[in-house]
């Protein structure tokens, strides 16, 4: 745009002004090129001629359109330069109040010189956790961004506080300290961050001083770095001092002080432990008195002592070392009053030894008095012959006097702040830390010296470090938008720099003067001007030969020489310090002990490794010492390491501005403004920005904005980014102007408002439409109207023509509606018709593109499974090679073992004598079935020979096909390239066959393993019932023999060992179920793993491909001492983990250890039966008939309950080979792509080797069974038995016994072996059938490959002949319909797998049922019933007599009582029951104890109750459902302790059977208390887990959401953010109602009381209404007429839920109306007196002070828009003074209103509630 488009008429400038630096006019004349000067019209409405220079073509700053004016972000002008920033600054800080301003990464804050109410504690909550550019500018916004960098990048911060005197910068700093300390408080009870809070009042009483420019300037700078842990809480803190101004000590300027410390304590002199100290008033005392008035107004200097010293208590100083510290401040002022008497014309001094001053020195110092008397006014010489003490000159002794008070003031204030540090050092690690920097600004004076030289110097640093990130940080966010970059020229310092601490610079010679005898500040100067006369960077005054000029960044600054050296040197006389080193006070001598070791170590910390020192003489040395510690050195040493420490973090900026000298308080002025401004970097940061792309907006806000210059065909297009670069390109015709980023739009300066421009005049031109027609319409009125009255004149004469006219004007308007109407309904139809055959193109070419995509999709998708396939058959192959050499070492070992184990058993089977006389009639049948077993061995051998063989006619095949292909090789020489392929596809196809093989053999041994191990298990199982069961058998049989006391009552004992047997019977039946469980959940595992395998590409690699002696050396072992099952080892294997278990070769060992126990549990019987025997022949023979009826009646029970618990076994071993079977054949399908399964099958290896001795161990089991089943049928065959007696011969005897035995026994011997026989031949027919399958299984599976086999070498035969491009096509077909095939096989497996899943879980459902119900009935029956009951038979049930509405329990039941019904009670579990059921149950069983008159129940239950409640509280802290489950609960059982209390109050609205249920005894009140403090503790947590849930969505959802669509069409531009939390949640009202919904229905389901439903609403929308007022009045963007109206619309809806969930009542609507009247606010006019006394008589829920922040953060969002004027708000301030309003400004959104629990009686009786089984309460019983 060229300039005489910009400067047109109305334009407003910005003109030069020599009072208000920059002043405002408008331009009455357009401006054309080559006119010499610009027509203006000022403010003041006078007329000013602005000349131009042709030559140089610079023309007025142009001023930015009213609605960018008083925006938060300097950077969001349009317009960036001086004038502008500094408007904005002064409308923000005059008409708005506001203190705080962005300017990109930089808050600016101004001195208000007055105490805002913006720093309380619900200003920090409020802020906390925002982001920096979502509510208005403030110290807390940049703290919080640094803590939140720091939390998410996990890099240090830093906050650089910059600015001059009195600008605010230590407020500044304690600020941005009191926010971390109050979001990162220590998680621990050290109370850290009091500490660093505590530091603040101690380092502004040894640091501060009241200056002209500030009371309370801070005359050092220091570093505080606050260290943060891992979960970002404070642990500690630690603090760097720069450059403290000693000269203060000794020297005040006019109207200035010394530092507090010394004020205070001249306050505080008065007070007993002070008298010692000699203090008076502050004006005795030259070092306090030399600036005039020693008083602060407003500052009380003994109030702020005690706070002093309450700081030095809470840093752990000792009340020792405060008196010692304040001797010494004492002692400095004693110093000062030293009266030095002149002699001979002042060349020699004394001091007098009675002088007050000198004892009181000497006293609080501990020093000698005549060794100070004489050496303050003496000096030693050293020369190298000897030494000379010479007298020193008045002037001497003067500054030797004072270089002595700074020293000691100097080292007492290093000794303070590392006391400081060391009360804030931490033990524990630090994380990361957050670093605050108050420093001095930039400054200048008439008169300026060594001080003001190092501070300036300081700030060139910082100022380059500043300039270098502002533009690193504008280069990544053009590199992120991807925007062309073009380098911006910035001023760098670094020459200026240079110049002072570069090689030979000032600060050098400086030093080189110092080290010269007779070096002066003349001298110096001089060399200066010679040394650097030529740098841009310095200059000589015309006027002057000792100052020096040096152009600093912001300012020239001319220094004065005099007293440069003095200072730099510091120097202290040795013999001085010498005495203060032997002070008898051991701090005072400790002060100076370090003072040669000090500098050196804080000076250089990190630069001393880098150098390589030698050793040398120390005389040689001296000099470098020297010049190491002078105060220069020093400075620029520490301000290096502080700028290393500020490069290695993230920094943020404050630069504090002082807005006028008076310290008035909201008084603006321009000049002081600006130079303050140009001097902190603010106007670069804005001369940065100006130079690359200022203004940027999205593409959405500009959409919004500026859719008035669209035209309706671009407004019809989807791509608002499209849309918005058409708009640009026809509006801006250089390109250069503008940039697209990928998310934003990049202006240069001016352009927004040149488009704001062009938004006015199109608003201007609708305006003017409007008024137009308006006005046309309104004078066409009026021709009517003088028309009738014209024509009612005329009518006699002109009545005839009249009609006439009327009619023919009559007839033409129907004709042209008529015309009208048709042309209309003509064009929509042409209309329509394009419209359609638009749509239905654009349907089809988007269907077209989508299918593209789609195939794209399924190309890439199908190469990925190929790819997969790939990989995992690579991995599957190296996994199968290092399988079967570890099972080759492994069938090594375990057949060295084997046969060691075979030795030792053929050595124990020799020994067994009576085994051999067992088996003798067995020998035949043994070797017959051995006969039969190697029979069957030769046809699997010849199965496998047929096997071989197909396996060798397969591998001549493939000889057969190789020499076929070198023949071709040899035919076709030319084609080496195809045949290699060919050779490549060959082998592949065989790696192909050999992988199926693979595959096949392993799902054959997956499946025989697992078959063997399931019934290896049910086998054990069956095999131990029995047992059992034949003991318990015999037991009752002998008890029936039995007729002497001690027999009967060893067989009690006996007895009760079975009982204790049965017991644990059932615990491993029991562990059964539960391993069936487990095993379901395990079967859950694999399919999900299966499922994730799946859909996840590539190979993953299992970790359990280790070895088994590996596995056993590392892994923890399962082995135990205890003798455990099988089910425990499985048990054992899924706790510790399929891979590790499958490897551990102690599982092996313990079930070798559990034969050995069955084998001695076998002996162990034997011996008992031998033994029962023998007692059995001693005893008396009882009737025969007597004998065989019991012996027929227990013998029928026995059987039935056997047959029972065989039965019941047996539906397990179905279920469970079932399920193995289920994830055998799951593990084997995804053996492919999981090698997870490769440990489950080694581990069933191991298992199927301990199966063989198993088996053997459980044949002699059975034996044993045989022989006692058949003992109780022995009695029944009477006169048959006797008969065969005689027919067997009597050399029959007893196989277990050596004695001789009788023919009874002998054919009891000799049937048990018959039915061993029949048991083996069973179960060897029943393997050779299995066999069998398994060999025709085998066979049909050779045959399936064989004819894959002949497939693919026909295949492979047509493949030769094709070519090679269509060679690789036809492979890749081949492989997708495998592929295809595999995928149909296994989701048809899935599926299966499913059904049978649903089909286990219904059997485990039915079988724990009869479990339960098992164990219901077993725990019925008394336990003295069951020791004297002989016959077992069922028990006959009792009728129970009618409930009384109590529970019976022993106490031992009572933490079971507790933990089923409190502490692992889930909601769920009784949500379909009666409401607060465990609140019935548990007043119940306390009616019960009431009942008994046993208070210690009482007692215990409602304790342990109340203990239960709290566990479970604490472990579900934030599970809302669970809070509110135990609220509704606990506020029951309140309830029903009032209600059966017996008290009459409660007991009105009971029936007649409430009152039955009454307690008798016992007064409950103290516990009714303590449950109703339990409620409220409860509630309180309930409001809590609300309040984080719906906190992160209220602002969201009731604030910025867009309800009423269109109203974000008039948002201005808003800050830049330059965080990166851009994935923040942005919520809906919707989503934050649906919350709300959910809470209402856990409530109202949870049977929670509805009035504590409608005070848990009342504060949720209480809270609402706090935090979404206070984010109102912390953000100007929000403050607006369209966010009113959204904010009502919004609140109607919130009132409309109150409504429909019935709780108008609750008051939460009431808590809403700040809320609405804010909202109302926003909408009123605001303009006169009449709306002004509208708004504060509606305005009553809101204070005062609210109301004016809200008409101060009134923000128009249109030009057309007024804003509020200062006048209008003194008018509602004027009307409001009446109020009486607390000047809080934010809303505690964390106050709880009180709760009340009203009494609500329940209508349930307690005998109609029901107790569900799913409780486990079966110990409780109904009285």
């Amino acid at each position: 745009m060229s300039a005489a488009q910009l400067y047109t008429k109305y334009t407003r400038v910005w003109i030069p002004d020599p009072d208000e630096v920059w002043r405002s006019a408008e331009i009455i004349k357009d401006y054309k090129v080559g006119d010499k000067s610009l027509q203006l019209k000022l403010e003041d409405e006078t007329l000013y001629e602005y000349p131009i220079d042709l030559q140089g073509s610079e023309l007025p700053f142009l001023r930015n359109p009213d609605i960018l004016v008083g925006q938060n972000d300097l950077t969001a002008l349009s317009y960036l330069h001086e004038p502008a920033v500094l408007h904005n600054l002064k409308v923000r800080f005059l008409e708005s109040n506001h203190i705080y301003t962005y300017c990109g990464i930089v808050l600016v804050a101004i001195n208000p010189y007055e105490q805002l109410p913006i720093y309380e504690q619900d200003v920090i909550y409020a802020y906390s956790g925002q982001n920096m550019g979502d509510m208005d500018p403030h110290i807390f916004a940049v703290a919080e961004e640094a803590y939140k960098q720091m939390a998410r990048d996990e890099k240090n911060q830093s906050i650089i506080v910059s600015g001059e005197s009195g600008a605010g910068k230590t407020v500044s700093a304690k600020y941005a300290m009191r926010f971390f300390a109050t979001v990162g408080g220590s998680a621990s009870e050290t109370n850290i961050e009091a500490k660093v809070l505590a530091s603040s009042p101690i380092m502004e009483a040894i640091g501060n001083a009241k200056t002209t420019r500030n009371d309370n300037s801070s005359r050092f700078g220091k570093y505080i770095q606050i260290g943060f842990d891992k979960r970002y809480h404070i642990i500690g803190a630690n603090m760097r001092t720069y450059l403290l101004e000693k000269s203060r000590v000794v020297f005040q300027a006019e109207d200035e002080r010394n530092y507090h410390i010394f004020y205070q304590l001249c306050a505080s002199s008065s007070l007993p432990e002070f008298k010692d100290l000699g203090l008076t008033c502050a004006e005795d005392f030259f070092y306090t008195s030399q600036g005039g008035d020693t008083s602060i107004d407003g500052v009380d200097d003994a109030d702020d002592f005690e706070k002093t010293r309450h700081a030095f208590t809470l840093l752990g100083v000792k009340e020792s070392h405060q008196m010692t510290i304040f001797r010494i401040i004492a002692a400095i002022l004693h110093l000062g009053n030293l009266k030095i008497q002149g002699e001979r014309d002042g060349e020699v001094c004394s001091v007098s030894s009675e002088d007050e001053h000198l004892k009181n020195f000497c006293s609080l110092l501990g020093v000698e008095h005549s060794q100070m008397q004489h050496w303050l006014c003496h000096r030693k010489l050293v020369t190298t012959a000897e030494t000379y003490v010479k007298s020193m000159s008045l002037h001497q002794v003067v500054n030797a006097r004072n270089a002595l008070a700074k020293h000691i003031y100097a080292q007492l204030f290093n000794w303070i702040v590392q006391h400081v540090n060391k009360a804030l050092h931490t033990t524990v690690k630090q994380h990361s830390f957050i670093g605050v920097l108050d420093i001095y600004g930039f400054e200048t004076f008439e008169v300026n010296s060594f001080e003001q030289f190092c501070i300036n110097y300081a700030n060139e640093k910082l100022q380059q470090q500043f300039n270098s990130h502002v533009f690193k940080l504008e280069q990544e966010e053009y590199m992120k938008e991807a925007i062309p970059w073009t380098l911006i020229d910035f001023y760098d310092n670094q020459p200026c720099i240079d110049l002072i601490e570069a090689k030979l610079g000032i600060l050098d010679l400086l030093d080189e003067e110092c080290k010269v005898p007779k070096g002066t500040d003349q001298n110096w100067a001089q060399k200066l001007y010679d040394r650097h006369a030529a740098s841009q960077h310095f200059q000589k005054p015309r006027m002057s030969n000792t100052s020096f000029i040096v152009l600093h960044f912001a300012d020239k600054v001319e220094y004065q020489s005099e007293g440069f050296l003095e200072k730099n040197r510091d120097t202290v006389y040795e013999e001085q310090i010498n005495i203060l080193k032997a002070s008898k006070y051991q701090m005072v001598a400790d002060l100076f002990q370090e003072e040669k070791d000090a500098v050196p170590t804080t000076a250089v910390p990190k630069r001393a490794p880098r150098i390589n020192v030698r050793s040398a003489k120390p005389a040689f040395k001296a000099a470098n010492k020297e010049h190491r510690k002078t105060v220069g050195h020093q400075f620029r040493n520490s301000l290096q390491l502080l700028m290393e420490t500020l490069n290695a973090t993230t920094p943020h900026y404050v630069r504090c501005i002082k807005p006028n000298d008076e310290k008035l308080p909201f008084k603006f002025d321009p000049k002081r403004a600006v130079q303050q401004l140009r001097a902190c970097g603010v106007l670069e940061t804005i001369r940065i920005s100006a130079a690359g792309f200022p203004s940027r907006w999205s593409y959405t806000d500009f959409f919004n904005r500026y859719r008035v210059l669209m035209s309706k065909r671009d407004l019809s297009k989807n791509d608002k980014k499209q849309i918005c670069q058409t708009l640009l390109e026809e509006l801006i015709k250089d390109p250069d102007k503008f940039q697209f980023g990928r998310t934003k739009i990049f202006f240069r300066a001016g352009q927004v408002a040149y488009l704001e421009k062009l938004r006015a005049d199109k608003f201007r031109a609708a305006t003017i439409m409007i008024q137009k027609t308006v006005r046309g319409w309104l004078e066409r009125t009026r021709f009517r109207r003088l028309r009738r009255a014209t024509l009612t004149l005329q009518c006699y004469t002109r009545g005839h023509l009249a009609r006439r006219l009327f009619e023919h004007l009559r007839r033409t308007r129907a004709a042209i509606i008529l015309q009208k109407q048709y042309r209309m309904l003509r064009m929509r139809r042409a209309f329509l018709r394009v419209r359609s055959a638009t749509l239905t193109i654009q349907a089809f070419a988007r269907g077209m593109f989508v299918r593209r995509i789609y195939r794209q999709m399924l190309m890439e998708h199908k190469a990925t499974i190929l790819q997969r396939y790939a990989r995992g058959w690579l991995a599957r192959a190296r996994f199968r090679r290092a399988r079967a050499a570890a099972v080759v070492l492994q069938c090594h070992w375990r057949r060295l073992k084997a046969r060691r184990q075979l030795q030792a058993l053929r050595i124990e089977a020799r020994s067994a004598q009576h085994l051999k006389k067992l088996n003798i009639g067995m020998e035949n049948k043994v070797v017959q079935l051995q006969r039969k077993v190697d029979e069957q061995n030769k046809e699997n051998k010849l199965l496998n020979e047929q096997l071989s063989m197909l396996t060798s006619a397969h591998s001549s095949e493939v000889e057969k096909l190789k020499k076929e292909l070198q023949q071709y090789q040899q035919t076709q020489q030319g084609d080496g390239k195809q045949l290699l392929s060919l050779q490549e596809e060959t082998e592949r196809l065989q790696m192909e066959l050999k992988r199926a093989h693979g595959e096949r053999e392993v799902m054959e041994d997956s499946h025989s393993k697992e078959r063997d191990l399931l019934k290896k298990r049910i086998s054990d199982l069956e095999e131990e019932n029995a047992l059992l069961k034949q003991e318990k058998e015999e037991l009752n049989s002998k008890i029936l023999c039995q007729s002497e006391d001690e027999f009967a009552r060893n067989t009690v004992e006996e007895n009760m060992q079975m009982k204790k047997e049965l017991e644990e019977e059932r615990s491993r039946y029991q562990n059964l179920v539960k391993e069936y469980a487990s095993l379901e959940q395990r079967y859950d595992n694999l399919r999900d793993e299966m499922s994730i395998f799946k859909q996840t590409p590539g190979h993953r690699r299992n970790p359990s491909n280790q070895s088994s002696l590996e596995s056993d050396s590392n892994n923890p072992s399962i082995c135990t001492s205890e003798i455990g099952d099988t089910e425990d080892v499985i048990q054992q294997v899924e706790e510790i983990g399929m891979e590790k278990a499958a490897m551990d070769m102690t599982l092996f060992l313990k079930l070798q250890k559990r034969v050995r126990e069955l084998e001695v549990e076998r002996k162990k019987l034997q011996a008992q039966l031998e033994k029962k025997e023998q007692e059995s022949k001693k005893s008396q023979v009882i009737e025969i008939k007597t004998e065989v009826t019991s012996e027929h009646e227990d013998f029928a029970y026995n059987s039935l309950k056997r047959q029972e618990l065989e039965s019941e076994n047996k539906k397990l071993k179905n279920e469970l080979n079932e399920l193995r079977k289920a994830i055998a054949d799951h593990a084997t399908q995804n053996n492919s792509a999981n090698d997870v399964q490769d440990g489950y099958s080694l581990l069933l290896n191991q298992l199927k080797s301990a199966n063989e001795e198993l088996e053997v161990r459980k044949e002699e089991v059975l034996i044993l069974r045989s022989q006692i089943m058949k003992a109780a049928q022995q009695k029944e065959m009477g006169k048959n038995m006797v008969k065969k007696r005689e027919s067997i011969s009597p050399s029959a005897s007893w196989p277990n016994s050596d004695r001789h035995v009788d023919q009874e026994d002998a054919i009891e011997a000799y049937q048990g072996i018959c039915e061993t026989n029949r048991l083996l031949e069973a179960q060897l027919q029943e393997q050779r059938r299995e066999h069998e399958e398994e060999m025709e299984a085998l066979k049909n599976q050779v045959d399936f490959m064989q004819e894959e086999l002949e497939k693919q070498q026909q295949a492979f035969l047509q493949t030769l002949q094709l070519s090679p491009e269509v060679q690789v096509e036809f492979g890749l077909q081949q492989e997708i319909t495998r592929l295809t095939n595999e995928n149909l096989d296994l989701k048809e497996l899935l599926e299966k797998l499913e059904k049978n899943e649903k089909k286990l879980k219904k059997q485990l459902k039915i079988y724990m049922k009869k479990v339960h119900d098992f164990e219901a009935s077993q725990t019925m029956v008394p336990v003295e019933r069951r020791l004297h009951e002989r016959n077992m038979q069922v028990a006959v049930q009792r009728k129970e007599k009618d409930f009384q509405g109590m529970l019976e329990y022993y106490k031992e039941d009572e933490p079971l009582l507790i933990r089923n019904l409190i502490t692992e009670l889930k909601p769920q579990a009784v949500s379909a029951t009666v409401p607060c059921l465990p609140a019935y149950i548990l007043y119940m069983c306390l009616r019960h104890a009431d009942y008994i008159n046993d208070d210690q129940k009482v007692h215990s239950l409602l304790t342990s109750t109340i203990n239960g409640v709290k566990k479970v509280l604490k472990k579900h802290q934030d599970d809302f459902e669970m809070t509110s489950f135990w609220l509704a609960n606990m506020c029951r059982l309140l309830h029903c302790l009032k209600q059966y209390s017996g008290e009459e109050c409660f007991m009105t609205q009971n029936t007649a059977k409430q009152n039955e249920h009454c307690l008798k005894n016992f007064d409950l009140t103290e516990y009714r208390q303590v449950l109703g403090q339990l409620s409220i503790q409860i509630y309180q947590q309930l409001i809590k887990i609300a309040r984080g849930i719906l906190h992160p969505m209220i602002v969201s959802a009731v604030l910025e959401n867009e309800s009423i669509q269109g109203l974000s069409s008039v948002k201005t531009v808003g800050y830049r953010k330059y965080s990166s939390n851009a994935g923040d949640i942005c919520y809906s009202l919707d989503e934050m109602i649906h919350e709300l919904n959910t809470f209402h229905s856990i409530m109202c389901d949870q049977g929670l009381d509805p009035e504590i439903i409608q005070q848990v609403f009342k504060q949720l929308f209480y809270m609402i209404n706090a935090i979404t007022l206070n984010n109102l009045l912390l953000r100007k963007d929000v403050c607006s007429w369209s966010t009113g109206m959204q904010l009502r619309f919004n609140i109607s809806q919130l009132e409309e839920w109150l409504r429909g969930k019935n709780l108008q009542q609750s008051g939460a609507a009431q808590t809403l109306e700040p809320l609405i009247q804010a909202a109302q606010l926003l909408q009123l006019k605001k303009k006169t007196w009449e709306d002004a006394e509208a708004i504060c008589s509606l305005c009553t829920a809101l204070t005062t002070h609210q109301i004016v922040k809200i008409l101060n953060l009134y923000t128009p969002v249109n030009e057309f828009e007024e804003r509020v004027t200062v006048a209008f708000i003194r008018d509602i301030q004027t009307q409001l003074q009446g109020r009486n309003d607390p000047t809080q400004l934010l809303l505690d959104f964390k106050h709880l209103f009180p709760v009340l629990f009203p009494f609500n009686p329940s209508a349930i009786t307690m005998d109609s509630i029901h107790l569900p089984a799913s409780l486990n309460l079966d110990f409780l019983n109904k009285v």
